[in-house]
């Protein structure tokens, strides 16, 4: 288990652009399709899990390694999805500032923010998918990315409204 957990963080820490969360879709279909390690409902509360903690979105990795191996199976998803990517970002970093001022570099940052965008959508998409229970998850799913993106309601009073419509829909 623990080669599978470091095999599957260490190519999604590599594939992560704009961040863990890019990756979610990509990590829902490894861990609850593929390898069928966990249901659709139950990556969707881990997901949860790893967003309501504190810290960093790559405790996605930390909870479905501990869930899968223990503690010692979190500790070692969580090194393998940001070593990879570590290492490969403090070297291009010193590619990045020496080019600071060629054409290409500002093409590839205009380049990659709406990939960035593109994969956070689908990430909600399957995220929305997986908890999926009917057509109030839809309605509310969709009222708070309305919310969130014409107003400037804070996405903590977003997230409680969602808890006290699930609570009341229980």
């Amino acid at each position: 288990m623990i080669w599978h957990l470091i095999a599957l963080f260490a190519r999604m820490s590599l594939l992560a652009v704009g961040g863990v969360n890019s990756t979610v879709p990509e990590i829902a279909r490894e861990v609850v399709t593929v390898r069928h390690w966990v249901t659709p409902e139950q990556f969707a509360q881990l997901f949860a899990i790893s967003n309501a903690a504190p810290g960093p979105n790559v405790m996605i990795a930390t909870v479905i390694g501990a869930r899968m191996a223990g503690v010692f199976g979190g500790l070692v998803a969580t090194l393998a999805i940001i070593l990879p990517s570590g290492v490969m970002v403090i070297l291009a970093s010193k590619l990045w500032d020496r080019y600071r001022e060629t054409r290409w570099r500002g093409i590839i940052q205009r380049a990659l923010l709406p990939i960035s965008a593109g994969l956070l959508i689908s990430a909600a998409v399957v995220l929305v998918r997986q908890a999926d229970t009917g057509w109030v998850t839809i309605v509310v799913t969709a009222l708070c990315t309305a919310l969130a993106w014409r107003s400037r309601i804070h996405p903590l009073w977003l997230m409680a409204g969602g808890v006290v419509v699930g609570l009341v829909m229980l």
